[in-house]
């Protein structure tokens, strides 16, 4: 085994290296453009077998105007490891007098919400765009990543399903669609070695279009995962697999687009409510109508406007403390999403849930662009804030903050992008609070 491939898998066997060929060097495989790997030691994959147990036979919840009993513990660590809090000087002695945080927060200088004592050897870091706020640079662990999987196993348990892919099988497929895309092949050692693959299905990510549906089914991975855009293109394949669940991540998916997900795979649609910033934090359960929660050590508030609490039961923007990202300790984070906190059942539930909706702009040709594209166009412009906006006609309006320098710059960008499509430039005004990025009266 070669040096790179020990420290992209420190555990893995003849049987995973048979695996990674199969996923890279099938026929119809697709051009693989980056490389990862899961890091993880043995000794990680003992600690990731005990949290898996615990998250999977944790009750969640809290009375009432009441807090968990891990709450305060957390705060007085964070407040003393974190620069960002212990630079403010002495920690509030009421919870809702600690000031809130946000995405603009993270992004002006993500270092100072990593903990003072965390060895960085091991730290990892990647990018995330997202559809509104700030670019974004997440700190995270080999363990963290590894953590994911015990919380997607709760929330499929809920739909009576048990993961099961093993040696020689792949058990995740993740999907993009966009013109540029992070892919790449892995294994799970936690699930013997079975595949795990990010694919891109852009037709430019392929040597023939076909191939897409031919790798699909060719791989027949248990698990699909995506956003509702990249589901949308699967829906135009040919693919006969027969997943036993898709995992809905990142963006907000509308009922209709589950039901024809559901209609044409016969599985379940997982809809997760979920962000980079604190991983999978709810499931949507049909039969209760909410999104119930999914993480034992992360506490929920909804806030008004200015940052008050709302009772539980009226709306409220999301504000999550606590989390399983050890590099990344979440206190009062201001999600920008909003829903109606439920605390009368059996487990907390967030009703009526308000997430960062997809959104498609149409080429000048008639084709679509993903905001994530778009995201990716302007990446290159330090922009602070913007937002974009396609009217009925395809015309585009772009706001910048009043005097930026780059509105030119953008405007050639969005048409290398889009195509030669009428676009206005103007001000986003100072006293605006936070944003919704991307909008369109055509999507």
């Amino acid at each position: 085994m070669s040096n790179p491939e020990s420290q992209r898998y420190p555990t893995l066997t003849d049987a995973g290296m048979r695996m990674l060929r199969r996923l890279r060097e099938h026929p119809a495989a697709p051009i693989y453009r980056n490389q990862s790997g899961n890091k993880l030691t043995p000794e990680d994959l003992a600690a990731l077998a005990d949290y898996e147990r615990r998250v999977l036979d944790a009750r969640i919840g809290w009375p009432q105007e009441a807090r968990p009993d891990w709450l305060d513990a957390f705060v007085e660590q964070t407040w003393r490891d974190v620069p960002h809090w212990h630079r403010q000087g002495e920690r509030p002695a009421e919870f809702t007098a600690i000031p809130t945080s946000s995405r603009a927060d993270l992004a002006a200088d993500i270092t100072a919400f990593v903990p003072d004592p965390l060895p960085l050897a091991r730290m990892i870091a990647f990018d995330t765009s997202g559809t509104t706020g700030h670019p974004l640079i997440v700190p995270s662990h080999p363990l963290v990543a590894g953590r994911y999987l015990a919380h997607h196993k709760r929330a499929l348990a809920r739909f009576g399903i048990t993961p099961r892919a093993g040696a020689g099988e792949v058990g995740v497929i993740l999907l993009g669609f966009q013109l540029r895309c992070f892919t790449y092949v892995s294994v799970t050692p936690s699930m013997d070695e079975s595949g795990l693959a990010k694919i891109n299905l852009h037709p430019d990510d392929w040597r023939n279009p076909d191939d897409r549906a031919r790798y699909l089914d060719a791989m027949a991975p248990e698990f699909l995962a995506g956003d509702p855009i990249s589901f949308g293109e699967l829906l135009r394949l040919p693919m006969r697999h027969r997943p036993r669940a898709l995992l809905s991540v990142s963006m907000q998916l509308t009922a209709g687009l589950r039901a024809e997900l559901e209609r044409r795979y016969g599985c379940p649609v997982l809809d997760l409510y979920s962000m980079n910033e604190a991983g999978p934090i709810a499931v949507f359960d049909p039969e209760r109508g909410g999104h119930v929660l999914l993480q034992d050590r992360l506490f929920v508030e909804t806030l008004d406007t200015e940052g008050r609490p709302v009772p539980a039961g009226e709306r409220g923007e999301i504000t999550l403390t606590g989390g399983f990202n050890f590099c990344l300790p979440l206190l009062r984070y201001r999600t920008g999403d909003w829903a109606r906190l439920d605390l009368d059942g059996p487990e907390p539930m967030l009703r009526e849930l308000e997430g960062r909706a997809p959104v498609r702009f149409r080429h000048a040709d008639g084709s679509w662009r993903n905001n994530v594209d778009v995201s990716h166009a302007l990446a290159h412009l330090p922009l602070t804030r913007f937002t974009l906006h396609q009217a009925a006609d395809g015309s585009l309006l772009l706001r910048l903050p009043e005097g930026s320098p780059h509105a030119s710059q953008a405007a050639s960008a969005l048409a290398r992008l889009l195509g030669q499509l009428p676009l206005q430039t103007r001000a986003i005004d100072p006293s605006e609070g936070k944003l919704r990025q991307y909008t369109s009266a055509l999507d």
